[in-house]
């Protein structure tokens, strides 16, 4: 039995559910609240219980989830448990991909969609198994592939030696654990030369233009030192347009309904990663065609004449391109943006920076942080500190106050971006919208 300690956790859910699939017995507990990602274990009939010492038994396997340590009862009693095994999420994760031809995508932005579109490339060239930071994890038997969204956060990607690793890019990010740039790089440096074979990179990156590779290395990006390059690119209403030359060759031409740099530079890192498998132009160009998206990455919502978008959003950078693609899908439509911070040491740091991507929006929003997120130690902020370098913007509760505000636009897109639970305020407004 695979007992998981924080079962909904975005990586811990996916994990259990490939268990489950590859058909070991699966169980787990987490706090009581209801969590989207929860909804695949439901569906497959995993058992979720609330936390009890007393669901610790004697010969499980217990994976520890990463915001779980000894001050959880269940944690404490599986540690003291000499008949009991213990892994931390990381750790068991590592050894798992060990018996597969193993893909890591990392990066500071755009992890969970190249995870996603990883898999859908390979789902019909060969078995393969994911586990994508979304919450969607599918496990088949006797798989070749093993893809793997692969984070960097407290280092936990030094545990993974893939046969292949996507670095989309580097921006300083978890400031409370790394706490400068040059750090941060350290450790991408570190992990890119565990890779068994290749590191797949966007070669346009200043940040990853400091790391010292060991391994053999794959260039993606616009610049002519990369060795798959886009050409004539083309960002338009109806998707991207461009062409593909690799080591100079011409490989193809590629229409694809994606919008935004962002979603270039993670096409062309999957374009680069089915060529190493030998996949042909014909068979990459479908698969990049019929992408349809993970949860939570610019998820559209239509009603009436307003477009509303959950996205997972939160970092600085992230914001800015989901702006920007904004523009380019629906040109014509003002934007308003509504963002909720979730960390408190990312909002401190990065302070300025969320204002100033949060003006590239005609009605910028700010909501306060929630009411879970982790208190860290010397950083006292609110709300209040991030909104006041963008005067023009508004701070609202996610109440029926704050939907009522939003309902008074009309013919708009509505981006809600956060890592939190902001899609509840999301159906909220598209109720209010109804009644008005």
């Amino acid at each position: 039995m695979y007992y998981f300690i924080g079962i909904k956790g975005s990586g811990m859910a996916p994990l259990a559910t490939i268990l489950y699939e590859l058909g070991n017995e699966v169980c787990g507990s987490d706090i009581d609240k209801y969590i989207f990602i929860e909804d695949e274990l439901r569906k497959r009939n995993i058992p979720i219980y609330s936390f009890d010492a007393n669901n610790i038994k004697d010969g499980y396997t217990v994976i520890i989830g990463n915001a779980f340590d000894e001050t959880n009862v269940e944690v404490k009693a599986a540690l003291a448990n000499p008949n009991v095994t213990c892994y931390r999420y990381f750790e068991f994760l590592g050894q798992f991909m060990e018996n597969y031809i193993s893909i890591s995508v990392a990066g500071t932005h755009g992890k969970t969609t190249t995870t996603g579109m990883a898999y859908h490339l390979f789902e019909d060239f060969d078995k393969t198994s994911v586990l994508i930071g979304d919450g969607t994890g599918h496990g088949q038997k006797d798989s070749k592939y093993f893809i793997a969204e692969s984070c960097e956060f407290q280092d936990h990607f030094l545990n993974y030696y893939p046969n292949y690793a996507i670095i989309n890019n580097i921006e300083l990010d978890h400031v409370d654990y790394f706490g400068n740039l040059e750090r941060y790089i350290q450790s991408f440096e570190k992990f890119a030369n565990q890779v068994k074979d290749t590191v797949i990179v966007w070669g346009d990156d200043p940040n990853i233009k400091k790391i010292h590779f060991k391994k053999r290395v794959m260039r993606f990006g616009l610049g002519e030192n990369n060795d798959v390059r886009a050409v004539n690119v083309v960002d338009t209403v109806k998707g991207l347009s461009f062409d593909v030359y690799i080591h100079q060759e011409l490989f193809g031409h590629f229409n694809i309904p994606l919008y935004g740099m962002h979603m270039l530079y993670n096409s062309l890192a999957i374009i680069t990663l089915g060529y190493l498998e030998n996949m042909s132009y014909d068979y990459i160009l479908n698969k990049l065609q019929t992408f349809k998206g993970t949860k939570r990455r610019y998820t559209v919502t239509e009603d009436g004449n307003n477009i509303y978008v959950d996205d997972y959003a939160h970092h600085p950078t992230a914001i800015k391109y989901v702006i920007e693609a904004t523009r380019v899908r629906y040109p014509g439509k003002e934007i308003v943006a509504i963002f909720q911070p979730d960390r408190f040491s990312r909002g401190a740091r990065f302070a300025k920076e969320f204002a100033a991507s949060m003006d590239l929006a005609d009605h910028p929003y700010f909501v306060p942080f929630p009411d879970n997120a982790k208190h860290e130690d010397g950083i006292d902020i609110d709300i209040y500190d991030i909104a006041k370098y963008l005067p023009r913007a508004k701070v609202i509760e996610e109440n029926e106050a704050g939907a009522k505000e939003l309902s008074q636009y009309n013919g708009c897109v509505f981006l809600f971006m956060s890592s939190k639970d902001i899609y509840k305020f999301e159906e909220k407004v598209i109720e209010m919208k109804k009644t008005i």
